[in-house]
């Protein structure tokens, strides 16, 4: 059993206990964080809250995480683009739509059921029974390059690599808006959105995000653009580009709500990857073309 403490910040001042849990522990839906709270599993100076009871600035809560349910993992026969493959590594251009590992609401048809059928035992435990090999992640609606490892070895090596950002990649994105500078960095923490558990946003006392960007076209209203990542949180890109006012065309959470017509999720495609191989430590840069529907839309904006 897992213990948390958590401390409320001042923007969670007045929200309900079910809704502030579930904002804040990633794992937890709504249901499952009411579930906690009518076990007497999440507690305020001692004494359980109820679901309903309203949190205020700057108090303690803790609480108490039951034990992961054991779940089963298997192989699945879903196609994989592979750009690069070793006994050490192996690296998808992954399409908009797949979900990188088992999660609540997708149990399987993922990265990781296709990566068992492909790779057979060759991959890493680290990530656990669900996200074997995983190293790092991509969104469900982003496409391109992502690296998985065979083995405990490369796992770490990778793992350190992206420590310490030597681990580089590089996405290409339209955003909404002419961007006034040709090129700039957003250094902006991010967290959990204090309200919405799905979504991140940039908060004060959140994770140290740094991404750096680019202009490689203008278009009337809009922009291609190049980030290169230097660290790696969640929907890090789509955070970060809506913060400075430029969101990722498509992207219906961070953006306009509406879904544009011919397009599946965001226009955000991880073109480029580059490391330094985890057993020779020569260094691999990768590349792959963007997807169909992202050159159709270049082809529209240039043509407008």
């Amino acid at each position: 059993m897992e213990r948390l403490t958590l401390r409320t910040t001042p923007e969670e001042g007045g929200l309900r206990a079910d809704v502030w849990l579930a904002a804040r522990v990633e794992a937890l839906s709504r249901s499952a964080a009411a579930r906690l709270l009518e076990e007497g599993r999440v507690t305020r100076n001692g004494k359980p809250l109820a679901k309903r009871d309203r949190l205020t600035p700057g108090e303690t809560v803790e609480v108490l995480l039951p034990d992961p349910t054991p779940a089963e993992v298997g192989p699945e026969d879903i196609p994989l683009d592979v750009v690069y493959e070793d006994e050490d590594v192996i690296v998808v251009n992954k399409p908009k739509g797949l979900v990188v590992h088992p999660a609540p609401g997708h149990p399987d048809g993922t990265l990781v059921n296709a990566l068992l059928h492909h790779c057979g035992d060759s991959l890493s435990g680290i990530g656990g029974e669900l996200r074997p090999g995983i190293v790092h992640r991509i969104d469900q609606d982003t496409s391109g390059l992502i690296i998985a490892a065979k083995n405990d070895l490369a796992h770490q090596r990778l793992a350190a690599q992206l420590q310490d950002h030597t681990l580089a990649r590089v996405y290409q994105c339209i955003v909404v808006g002419g961007l006034r500078e040709d090129a700039g960095t957003v250094d902006a923490p991010i967290g959990r959105h204090p309200t919405d558990r799905k979504k991140m946003a940039v908060v004060a006392g959140g994770r140290s995000a740094v991404t750096h960007w680019r202009v490689l076209e203008r278009f009337p209203g809009f922009t291609y653009v190049e980030c290169r990542l230097e660290t790696g949180r969640t929907h890090q890109i789509r955070v970060h580009m809506a913060y400075i006012g430029h969101p990722i065309l498509g992207d219906t959470v961070y953006g306009n709500k509406r879904a544009v017509p011919g397009l599946q999720g965001q226009c955000l495609h991880a073109v480029g990857l580059r490391f330094r191989h985890p057993r020779t430590g020569g260094l691999v840069e990768l590349t792959c073309p963007l997807p169909e529907e992202f050159e159709a839309r270049l082809r529209k904006l240039r043509a407008t």
